[in-house]
């Protein structure tokens, strides 16, 4: 049997982040403002055509899966890339708060926004907030870094969107913000785990640091429907 970790998108919308499901009981999909996320049962060409047809023009999409599945030609290949899956239950947690990490709001987005666009860490919407139990860090007025979490797949809580400022790269900010995340997790139970960029050795070199270890490589499609 399939891990549940190894069809992330699809078991998030099945699970803990079904409230924001689209689709059918088979092939779900995030709503664009939210994540470009989607995800199917399973890979088959049949499958991905279904949410092909199901979505409006120009729509992109973003999958995440164990294997590469087959793209139908009915979609628009944008981008394909390689993404470790890595699990933190291991990490050691140091005991205390830190009082510069505040909860971050909906007032705090079009910052937010500015930030993930400059520092890349992954696909961040208008309400990519609404996953919940987003924290930054600021410095005179300006998000200098910020973390949250974004995929609930059964008791696995994704840390997400982990971003630093390049005016305020090390000074521990990631690293502060990672430990409030995972300490938030697993308080509730749950088994913290992330994604990162196979070509981002220096977030790789962080995580491994932190005690994070690597589960599996997933493959990354990006699609645009014509």
């Amino acid at each position: 049997m399939d891990h549940v970790l190894d069809n992330p998108l699809f078991n998030a919308l099945l699970t803990g982040n079904k409230h924001f499901a689209n689709g059918t009981a088979d092939v779900k999909y995030f709503p664009k403002e939210v994540s470009p996320f989607a995800g199917t049962k399973d890979l088959s060409a049949a499958s991905l055509t279904q949410l092909h047809d199901m979505l409006p023009a120009d729509r992109v999409v973003a999958l995440i899966t164990a294997s590469q599945p087959e793209i139908p030609m009915q979609w628009q290949v944008l981008h394909q890339s390689l993404v470790h899956q890595m699990m933190g239950n291991g990490v050691q947690v140091p005991a205390g708060n830190n009082d510069e990490i505040i909860p971050l709001t909906k007032a705090d987005i079009p910052q937010m926004l500015a930030l993930t666009q400059l520092t890349n860490p992954g696909p961040f919407e208008e309400r990519t907030i609404e996953f919940g139990n987003f924290a930054g860090i600021f410095k005179n007025g300006q998000l200098a870094a910020m973390a949250g979490q974004r995929l609930h797949i059964d008791n696995y809580v994704e840390v997400s969107a982990v971003c630093t400022h390049p005016e305020h790269l090390g000074k521990g900010y990631a690293r502060a913000l990672i430990f409030h995340q995972i300490k938030h997790i697993l308080s509730a139970g749950n088994i913290p785990f992330l994604h990162v960029r196979t070509d981002n050795s220096r977030a790789i070199k962080v995580y491994q640091d932190l005690g994070f270890v690597t589960r599996q490589q997933l493959n990354v499609n990006v699609l645009l429907k014509k």
